[in-house]
């Protein structure tokens, strides 16, 4: 896997299952991090539905997640991205197929999918920030921020 410095990205796409959870929090954590510096879009294999668990994690880090709007890979306005980070098995394979014929690199986080996890509401939240806290960390270090 080559090594592209944070620089010469400008356009990131963060993709998973149902663009519920995993990669719309990817995709707001980035957004909070670069600010415009970057441009960052999400996307799902299949349209699935905004994950009230994630309003909720990504708004104690101040993150406002309540206008996300689930979407698929046809939805996307754009399918020109330097990168596209995907979060599942199911989206790298999508990903492989969409960028089969662009300049645009692939990288596969494969992430937890923190809707296995059952018990308390606590219990639950607890596991989908692990996922949030688990990607803000790999991202700081993919994209070189402090």
């Amino acid at each position: 896997m080559a090594d592209i410095s944070p620089t010469r990205i400008s356009s990131v796409l963060f993709a998973c299952t149902y663009n519920a959870i995993r990669s719309p929090m990817a995709e707001g954590l980035l957004k909070h991090l670069m600010g415009r510096q970057i441009y960052v879009d999400s996307a799902g294999v299949r349209e699935g539905e905004p994950d009230p668990f994630v309003t909720t994690v990504m708004a104690e880090l101040g993150i406002d997640m309540s206008r996300h709007r689930c979407k698929t890979f046809d939805q996307l306005e754009d399918d020109s991205f330097d990168l596209v980070v995907s979060l599942s098995p199911e989206a790298q394979h999508r990903a492989v197929e969409m960028t089969r014929t662009t300049a645009c690199d692939v990288e596969f986080w494969n992430t937890f999918d923190p809707t296995l996890v059952e018990g308390s509401r606590e219990a639950r939240l607890d596991a989908y920030r692990q996922v949030r806290d688990t990607l803000l960390k790999r991202m700081k270090k993919r994209f070189g921020i402090e």
